[in-house]
């Protein structure tokens, strides 16, 4: 898939990796515009594509009384304000058949979350759609085993498809980021993607709740460019610590633009 097929991504024709950022939940329009404005501002200066990200609902929580959302067609109306208002793309994660058909009014990419990835009925589902799916390569699964996750999409008539990488689990509490499933990925015939900020989680906590390394995500960022990826997620919050989601994980937005920065002049390095 060539990236020009997502609708109303800019840049396309640079050179440039593109970003997919944003915060881990929508927890309201005001936060949601100041994210997405700023980032935006940040990626038309470095021409660098975007695709704002921001989950309408999370299903995956370790608590029941964690934060799952604001209401789905109120965070996905949301979702919808900020692409038509700066005119870039945006991005949600499904998590069964019918919400893919329900965030599919909203948004122009459909993600599959990590432990979903091989969920043949929710793949489907969302390659019907006609969106661009983009599978997250479980903690569990081989770079290799991506193909069947991919084919699972193409086999549904949809060849819009985008493979990330977020980390394999290493014990109980810890990821790892293995370089060399990016080109493994990449051989399967899809953009490959990093997710710098999962890919530092903290899993499996005593407390319930998820911890993370947010300080390392320039560190996994800059060795992805480095590696040749072709897009970077990052979540991002203008106070991670007032997150209502995932805010031991996410980049405190003001340290977003010299990090891309550096990561620009990385790209520019090696190409």
């Amino acid at each position: 898939m060539e990236l020009k097929h997502i609708p109303k991504l800019k840049f396309t024709d640079g050179q440039s990796f593109f970003l997919i950022a944003g915060p881990c939940a929508i927890e309201g329009e005001d936060m949601a515009f100041e994210i997405a404005g700023r980032v935006n501002a940040i990626c038309e200066r470095l021409e660098i594509p975007y695709i704002f990200k921001g989950s309408y609902r999370k299903a995956n929580r370790s608590r029941i009384d964690s934060f799952t959302g604001i209401g789905d067609e109120k965070a996905l109306g949301i979702l919808k304000a900020v692409g038509e208002k700066f005119q870039i793309p945006v991005t949600t994660d499904i998590h069964s058949e019918p919400e893919a058909a329900l965030a599919a009014q909203y948004v122009d990419v459909l993600q599959i979350p990590a432990f979903l990835c091989r969920q043949t009925s929710l793949l489907v589902a969302a390659a019907e759609t006609g969106k661009v799916v983009n599978i997250k390569k479980g903690q569990f699964l081989s770079p290799d085993a991506m193909q069947f996750a991919a084919d699972k999409v193409r086999g549904a008539g949809n060849e819009r498809v985008l493979l990330t990488e977020r980390g394999t689990t290493f014990g109980y509490q810890d990821l790892i980021v293995d370089f060399r499933g990016i080109p493994t990925m990449q051989s399967l015939g899809a953009p490959v993607v990093l997710d710098c900020t999962h890919s530092l989680q903290q899993p499996n906590q005593t407390s319930g709740v998820t911890g993370g390394r947010p300080a390392m995500i320039s560190t996994i960022a800059k060795a992805g460019i480095a590696a040749g990826v072709d897009g970077l997620f990052i979540e991002t919050h203008p106070t991670p610590s007032t997150a209502k989601s995932d805010g031991a994980n996410m980049l405190p937005l003001d340290q977003l633009e010299p990090l891309l920065e550096r990561l620009v002049n990385i790209r520019k390095a090696i190409i």
